[in-house]
């Protein structure tokens, strides 16, 4: 048994092997390796860091490789642990599969060695504005917790802790959730759902599957918090095990949280209470309408751990909000410049658009996830003075979104900040949302990023940007 009575996947001295050498597979090997497994760790992407990975696990006498993977010694492992950056599609999960080999997430490991109690969180969008604001209210409450998961520490970290905290709050992207088995959180958020990933899932109906699987070991004690306001998320839970709670930018009925006629985010747990209030919604520091729905589904998830009225309140007065996700990086020559470099997918940039209620700059592309720009129209013609198109995604924006606004098209980052100083006019926003991934020109959203804000900072000479550089 492990040290919370749930039961191991594999027995000391048995071989498992380690897809993936990211963040998130070489915490992995390092619990496997720590637990008794005779760990082999490989990756068939060869960078920088997976090199690295190879050269701290070998250090540690685990076997690790990259640029390639020996299948042979795969398929003789008892167990697979699965990184969430291999594709589901990817020929060595195929191989695996077809050979029967069991299958396990990183997650999952993990989940399995952990006396923390759980927060798990998913959806489309917001989930790691959701998963940080949550964290950072029980923190602000005095309540020993951490976050983890897709938001940046492993969760295969936190079993190696000297001390556990008492609640982790884990982000869980769709390829998290792919291959759990008996994960199960106390509290689980559901955010909200669109189309997403369909450059890596062969249909949406694949990817709400995935999704779908944070309710999979649902039971009576189980706690829901749902977006009230999202017709899919409701659908998703449907008669599941467990208590919920909405949260609705609308006053409803029943245990829930929801933005009043007075404008004040307000909770009731208990059917019959009188609701009590958090904050005035025009104290939140986050940009945007969509962020109250994060704080309430946060702040619902507060509340079910214990958290009172009036700690949750205050916390939500303190968040600040997240780099690369709305975040301001200057107003010159009384034009706001945004790096909203999380925006990987056209919903998240349809959402960022939507916060804003003046002119502005749309910058856009990357690398295409298989999704049509097309829904972007009405957001585009309501507000949008411009479009500036880069990288792969380029000819695609031009080809759908051209008839919306007058369109431009940038080789690189900094040729996207002068076309987008030269449109923008005094009290327009530039907007850097690019519905793509990041994978054409930069290893993640984090760097795209920062390039983005250090090219607008060196554009007007003005030195460090105001949001400390992400």
């Amino acid at each position: 048994m492990g040290r919370n009575g749930r039961l191991p996947l594999f027995a000391p001295g048995d071989p498992v092997a380690v897809l993936g050498l990211g963040v998130s597979g070489t915490a992995a090997a390092r619990l496997v390796h720590s637990l008794g497994g005779d760990v082999y760790a490989s990756d068939a992407f060869e960078g920088p860091r997976q090199r690295e990975a190879v050269e701290a696990l070998t250090a540690e006498g685990i076997a690790a490789e990259v640029g390639r993977h020996d299948v042979e010694r795969i398929l003789n492992a008892r167990l697979v642990v699965t990184s969430p950056g291999i594709a589901p599609s990817a020929e060595i999960r195929r191989t695996v599969a077809n050979a029967g080999v069991p299958t396990v997430a990183e997650i999952e490991i993990a989940y399995r060695h952990l006396t923390s109690r759980v927060i798990g969180i998913t959806g489309t969008n917001g989930k790691t504005t959701t998963t940080a604001l949550c964290g950072h209210l029980l923190q602000q409450a005095g309540v020993n917790a951490i976050t983890a998961g897709n938001i940046g520490r492993p969760l295969s970290d936190v079993p190696m802790m000297a001390r556990q905290p008492d609640w982790v709050v884990v982000e869980l992207s769709s390829f998290q959730l792919a291959d759990l088995r008996a994960f199960r959180p106390t509290v689980g958020l559901l955010v909200n759902l669109a189309p997403d990933h369909l450059d890596w899932y062969s249909s949406l109906e694949h990817y709400y599957e995935d999704k779908a699987r944070l309710f999979s070991n649902a039971d009576a004690d189980s706690q829901w918090v749902l977006n009230g306001d999202d017709s899919e998320v409701l659908a998703m839970a449907g008669t599941t095990a467990g208590r919920r709670y909405l949260a609705s930018i609308e006053t409803h009925e029943g245990p829930g949280a929801w933005l009043d006629e007075a404008g004040n985010l307000v909770q009731r747990l208990e059917a019959e209470a009188a609701p009590e209030t958090w904050i005035a919604a025009g104290e939140l520091q986050l940009v945007g309408a969509h962020n109250i729905m994060n704080a309430l589904m946060a702040g619902l998830g507060a509340a079910l751990v214990g958290c009172d009225a009036a700690s949750i309140g205050a916390g939500l007065a303190s968040f600040q909000g997240l780099p690369h996700r709305l975040q301001r990086v200057g107003e010159f020559e009384d034009v706001l410049w945004i790096n909203d470099s999380k925006g990987t997918n056209v919903s998240a940039t349809k959402v960022a658009l939507n916060a804003f209620h003046r002119p502005l700059v749309a910058l856009l592309g990357g690398r295409h996830k298989g999704e049509s720009y097309r829904s972007l129209i009405p957001a585009l013609r309501e507000n949008a003075r411009a479009v500036i198109a880069f990288g792969e995604a380029a000819p695609q924006i031009v080809r759908e979104l051209g008839d919306t606004a007058p369109i431009d098209v940038a080789g690189g980052v900094p040729q996207l900040v002068r076309l987008a100083r030269n449109a923008a006019r005094p009290g327009d926003v530039v907007l850097f949302s690019p519905a793509c991934s990041s994978y054409d020109m930069f290893p993640d959203y984090r760097t795209r990023g920062r390039t983005f804000e250090r090219c607008v900072v060196e554009s007007y000479g003005a030195g460090e940007p105001e949001g400390g550089g992400g």
